[in-house]
Parts: C-alpha cells; structure tokens; sequence
C-alpha cells in the first residue's frame, strides 16, 4: 500500500491494536486463473499471530487458492473533505476537495481448515465476539450441536499466518493545524455517523473499527507543513488523494 510518511502507523503497540479491532475484511488471492476475492468477518489471534475466517464451501476461492500467500484488506473510517472547510481557502483558494480514511492490509500465507471441530470452535469465538455487548447474548451452544455441526459441512476455515502488516491513516496531518479543526468542525456537523466517526478519529479518540489512535494535530509527523500553505502532495487536478 501506498503510504506517505505523514500517514503511516509504524509504532508496533499501534499496528497491534488495528489488528485487535480488525472485524470484516477482503480475502485477496492469486491464482492462475486471476485474482479472486472474498468479503467475510476475520478473527485475530495474537498469541499465535495468525488471522481465522471462513467461506461457504461452494466459493471456488479455496480450491483455486490453495495454499498461497494472500492479502487481507480492512477499510476503517472514511470521509469526503470539503475544501470550503480550510480557512486557508479565504486566503489563497489554492485547495482542492481529498477523502481522509483508514485502512488496514495484512499479509501472510493461507492455510485452509476442514475439520469440524476446528469450524465450531472458529464460529463459536466469532460469535462470543460479536454477542459479547448485548444484554442477552446469543451462543452457538444455544441451538442443538448436531445441527451446527452440520452446518459446518458448507463452510470451509481458513488461517492467514501473518507476515506483513500496513497501516494508514490519512486524516489530514499533511494540512496546518487552522485547516486540520476546520475539517474536524465540519466532519462533526454532518447528518452521516461515517464522517462523525472520522472526526473522532481526527480528535485522536480510539476509533471502533481499526482500534488505535492516531497522531494528534499537536503532535505533527515529520515533515509536516505548519504553514497555510498547500499540502505535501496532490494527486491529482481535482481531488487530493494520498
């Protein structure tokens, strides 16, 4: 992935944290045949370092796969950035619209998983998760074992053994700190909970779908401009996109 110094998480206790809070992803493999990718709900196991989910049986992704390396991608929050939030556009106008999100990519190689006992005990964790928070959690154990266990016979597990791990968050360090409130002000006035969220996540409070914090506007990356002057980069003649 693609990541400017201004918005790439390296601090390990971070990285770790995204991965702790990492919930619905995209399974990414390579085969002779092309890409191939399935959207499914992952687990993460950090004694082991090892990421768990499953697929219906009738995805042709785990045959055509096989034991590959993969890629699991997580999108975290993500906004739309309106240039009329910088107070530098009454000084110059020399600002374009950008999106400001966070993603997550992991890395590693795939091993898949057919034993019943290991697809109960998979979903079961899943679940717990997942049910942890309501006043009357529901659990697998709840409806008769012969009957998840046949169920398990259309899914498939799989364990993606991490090697790399990618973190970013693009919310809008590269800009002064007057641009940065301005972007947070607006963000917190919208109708829509996704562009709250990324306020939150710009304020620097813990956000709910890749966990850690990132820096706050009074800690500035390296390199970061401090000045109302344009960003670091743009990406194009209409959005600034990093």
């Amino acid at each position: 992935m693609y990541r400017p110094e201004a918005f790439a998480v390296t601090d390990p206790v971070e990285i770790e944290a995204a991965l702790v809070s990492l919930r619905f992803g995209c399974l990414v493999t390579h085969d002779p045949d092309g890409l191939f990718a399935t959207h499914m709900p992952f687990l993460y196991d950090a004694g082991r370092r090892v990421l768990s989910g499953h697929m219906a049986r009738p995805n042709p992704q785990w045959e055509r796969a096989g034991d590959v390396e993969a890629l699991a991608i997580f999108q975290g929050a993500e906004a739309y950035i309106s240039p009329s939030w910088y107070p530098s556009k009454a000084k110059h106008g020399r600002v374009v619209p950008t999106w400001n999100y966070e993603a997550a990519h992991v890395y590693g190689r795939l091993s898949w998983r057919h034993d019943a006992d290991w697809l109960v005990a998979h979903v079961t964790a899943l679940t717990d998760r997942q049910e942890a928070s309501r006043p009357e959690p529901w659990a697998v154990s709840d409806a008769p074992a012969d009957y998840i266990r046949g169920l398990t016979k259309g899914i498939v597990g799989l364990e993606l053994a991490i090697e790399r791990v990618e973190v970013k968050r693009k919310l809008s360090q590269n800009r002064a700190a007057p641009d940065r409130q301005g972007v947070m002000t607006g963000l917190s006035a919208s109708s829509y909970e996704a562009d709250r969220n990324v306020a939150a996540a710009m304020s620097g409070e813990v956000w709910r779908g890749l966990g850690s914090p990132p820096r706050r506007a009074s800690q500035p990356p390296k390199n970061e401009r401090r000045s109302d002057d344009q960003p670091l980069s743009s990406g194009g003649d209409i959005l600034e996109v990093e």
